[in-house]
């Protein structure tokens, strides 16, 4: 049996452009003789829809359109991961399910069971869940058909949740000679690594070769990353998809054995090029798919951050759709405006500059009467950021380029950026890294992806400042990086308290007071842009942190 995994890119509620490419997959399956074509899960309405689903005309046009993709199906047999309806009178209204299609009909239904619902997930918010496990026949093979979280069980790390039922094996023990999975799975740092050592757990536990199908593309804030794999039944990988485009891996089924006469598998990238392609195709997706522009403009200040986010932005859409504007008031260095200018040259990229020292102190004199007697401080320093944001805002708003926010994880986490200032933006490319992996992939830029100096070695170099007062540095108020980053993955990813963090071997005190502003500064961030995901734990709706609470008084 000869098999395809299709690796495809949809939008979420644009069933005509979805529907194209899985007529085109189709057509391309049936000539090259296909069997059997996989699509990811909700490959028709995209992942996830969340309250699109509340609206019963939407679901109506899903319908027809599984209806219509039947329609198209000759000679090869589809498994497609779309939405159902729920026949019964009580429970949810639809299935997270998949059909499966054959010579112009509807040959079977498969529901999803395990409905995550932690992190970003709600899924039992609308679908109903299975209570059912029965094998599809293709081509007189048994095959267990499973649905992204059902493949995972019990063996995701961290452990959110604990299921008392593995469909996997369920199918396996009502006859499946092989288990598919399809998924429209978010890039994570370690999920390459982690859903392989799934996988294998998967065909060592149960014996059977596993197939799985993985979304790839940006919706909003999650970016799938392909990456879809075969595995024979020892674990080995017989294929292997790129990771972050659209393609297909073609793999042969024969008694018990999987094989591949194919291209050789994909290969897995370093973790820094991972992330810079995700963010790349996070950004592509997000002004492709919502339609708003195709052009950007952000504030350049001579930082790492800034320049990390141009990197992304030029490589992602070109140099002509790149504005960097850098804004020096009386505080900055003459390398903040210099390195500037090196980076938006080296990039390609139209730099054009703002001075704001006249405008502060307009603002400042006229603020005067009201903070008379009253010193200098971060009301005072606020106004930079502030001031920047607004006239970023001012050129966005008259020519169409959507403003990015170059806020990292780090800052955002501790409340290190300002409301109505540099928190402004329609997206926050680099919001889910910290600050020492923003080094890490602009090293990465330089030596390995441009293979030369692009990102100034200046900027790499320097200390790290937000230039809000004379001769201010990071370091002032916030430990090292190293440290601060190291306390905020234990507390955020791995879900320590401050006991857990302090027995690793960090300061006591350090570690209460980092952990008071990451909770303290929930206020913040709910008025943040998304951010595209890239860790198991990213601000926003992966972490519900109550802004009026006081348990993190209490923490001592």
């Amino acid at each position: 049996m000869n098999i395809r995994l299709q690796q495809q890119n949809p939008t979420i509620g644009d069933l005509d452009k979805n529907f194209s490419l899985i007529e085109k997959a189709i057509v391309s399956a049936e000539s090259a003789g296909v069997d059997l074509l996989l699509f990811p899960e909700l490959a028709t309405c995209g992942y996830p829809p969340l309250d699109l689903l509340r609206h019963q005309s939407f679901l109506d046009e899903v319908y027809a359109m599984n209806r219509a993709i039947a329609d198209l199906v000759s000679e090869t047999t589809v498994i497609m991961g779309t939405v159902t309806p729920n026949a019964e009178a009580t429970g949810r209204a639809c299935f997270n399910g998949a059909l499966v299609l054959e010579q112009g009909a509807v040959k079977d239904e498969i529901h999803k069971t395990l409905l995550p619902t932690y992190d970003v997930y709600d899924e039992l918010r609308y679908f109903q869940p299975n209570d059912r496990f029965q094998c599809v026949t293709v081509g007189g093979r048994k095959i267990g058909v499973t649905i992204c979280e059902d493949i995972w069980y019990n063996y995701s790390d961290p452990q959110y949740l604990i299921y008392d039922v593995n469909p996997a094996r369920k199918l396996v023990e009502s006859g499946a000679e092989i288990i598919v999975n399809l998924s429209a799975s978010p890039y994570t740092r370690n999920k390459p690594e982690g859903r392989l050592k799934m996988l294998r757990r998967h065909t060592k536990d149960l014996q059977v070769p596993v197939l799985y199908v993985n979304q790839v593309g940006g919706n909003t804030d999650l970016v799938s990353d392909g990456d879809s794999l075969a595995l024979d039944g020892q674990g080995k990988v017989v294929g292997r998809a790129p990771m972050f485009q659209e393609s297909f891996l073609d793999v042969q089924w024969q008694d018990t054995q999987l094989s591949n006469k194919a291209k050789p598998s994909a290969s897995v990238p370093p973790v820094s090029e991972q992330q810079f392609r995700c963010l790349k195709l996070g950004l592509q997706d997000y002004l492709s798919k919502t339609g708003v522009t195709d052009r950007v403009i952000l504030g350049l200040s001579g930082g790492i951050d800034s320049a990390l986010v141009a990197c992304i932005a030029k490589e992602a859409l070109g140099t002509d759709k790149v504005l960097g504007i850098t804004m020096p008031s009386q505080f900055s260095t003459t390398g903040s405006i210099s390195d500037s200018e090196v980076l938006a040259e080296n990039l390609g990229i139209e730099m054009r500059q703002l001075a704001i020292e006249d405008i502060y102190e307009a603002f400042t004199h006229t603020l005067g009467p009201l903070f008379e007697g009253t010193n200098f401080g971060v009301p005072e320093e606020n106004l930079q950021p502030r001031i920047r944001g607004t006239l970023l805002m001012a050129y966005s708003n008259k020519f169409g380029h959507m403003l990015l926010n170059t806020g990292n994880k780090s800052e955002l986490a501790t409340g290190y950026c300002t409301l109505y200032g540099d928190m402004a933006g329609g997206l926050a490319v680099i919001a889910d890294l910290y600050k020492t992996e923003v080094y890490a992939i602009s090293r990465w830029l330089n030596e390995d992806y441009y293979g030369r100096e692009v990102i100034p070695d200046t900027i790499l170099e320097k200390s790290p400042s937000a230039e809000l007062r004379p001769d201010q540095k990071d370091s002032d108020s916030l430990p090292a990086y190293g440290v601060l980053d190291g306390i905020l993955k234990a507390y955020l990813e791995q879900q320590y308290d401050a006991k857990e963090i302090i027995a690793q071997g960090f300061d006591k005190e350090t570690v209460i007071r980092i952990l008071s502003l990451v909770d303290n500064m929930a206020y913040k961030r709910a008025q943040a842009p998304p951010a595209i995901k890239l860790s198991s734990k990213t601000f926003g709706p992966g972490r519900r942190w109550p802004i009026v609470q006081r348990w993190t008084q209490n923490r001592r």
